[in-house]
């Protein structure tokens, strides 16, 4: 599996992501993609999931230290106390001493960013969290969570797929060495009926989505497609066998819009322009 290297993590260039996985369906799909070869996990407070990402874990049989696990602190948790208990909360459904990398899943302007990274790291210095991060951050806010951050940060998790142009955000976080991870990966089934990127694929004996999942890792990008269908694990993971040329990277790039973000809860912060 390629890695993505930031700040002292070794991150698995291609996870899974578990959003809307619930009960046995949940701990089978994870047993079933570290069975393939995926040694990526991610997972959240917010997803319900942590439980069952744990016992899918331990069904795989598999090595503690040979899958990188992520989970996130959700943005009504970020006062330093709540912050705390809701993170011993989510070790305890995981059933793990420990997480290789955990995020603020979303800035909360109510909440003191200070307070926040300093529990955040805190984790990190106690071991808790072997990495730590943040995800949906703009560029201010990643300057900023920088700046107090007594640990590295190691990575932002946005939005990115060939839709959203998120050029700017991913120049600051390199300025600082942070990889960015990719949710939505697949534009949420846009990608996958695309006539430029199935054309592309074509070439390639690729589906469209495997193109936009390269087109992700060739950039040194990290990805979290999530499926519930045990057949696309896979396709989803073969994506290191070929490599998009220069023009068709380009091609894919340009297919960016002015209105392709498609999460915006009421929560998000106000977005880059």
């Amino acid at each position: 599996m390629q890695v993505v290297e930031a700040n002292g993590a070794r991150i698995p260039a291609i996870g899974l992501g578990t959003m809307t996985l619930k009960g046995d369906t949940c701990v089978e799909i994870v047993s079933a993609a570290l069975g393939m070869g995926y040694r990526h996990l991610d997972t959240a407070q917010m997803y319900g999931n942590e439980a069952e990402v744990g016992q899918g874990l331990k069904a795989s049989g598999l090595k503690r230290e040979d899958v990188f696990l992520t989970t996130k602190v959700w943005h009504s948790n970020l006062a330093p106390a709540d912050f705390e208990r809701t993170f011993e909360e989510s070790l305890k459904k995981l059933d793990l001493p420990f997480v290789d990398l955990l995020l603020i899943h979303w800035p909360n302007g109510n909440v003191p960013l200070a307070g926040t990274m300093a529990a955040l790291c805190r984790t990190a210095q106690d071991k808790r969290a072997r990495h730590v991060g943040v995800a949906n951050f703009t560029i201010p806010m990643i300057e900023e969570a920088v700046r107090l951050a007594t640990v590295p940060l190691v990575t932002n998790q946005i939005e990115v797929h060939p839709y959203i142009d998120q050029r700017k955000v991913i120049d600051t976080c390199r300025k600082h060495g942070l990889s960015v991870t990719a949710y939505c990966p697949l534009a949420r089934g846009g990608v996958p009926s695309d006539e430029t990127l199935k054309r592309i694929g074509a070439a390639h004996g690729k589906s469209a989505s495997q193109v936009a999942l390269r087109w992700l890792v060739q950039q040194g990008l990290v990805a979290i497609p999530r499926t519930s269908n045990k057949d696309r694990l896979p396709e989803n993971l073969a994506v290191f066998d070929f490599t998009l040329s220069e023009a068709e990277m380009g091609e894919i790039a340009a297919l960016r819009k002015p209105n392709g973000r498609l999460v915006s809860p009421p929560h998000a912060p106000q977005w880059d322009a």
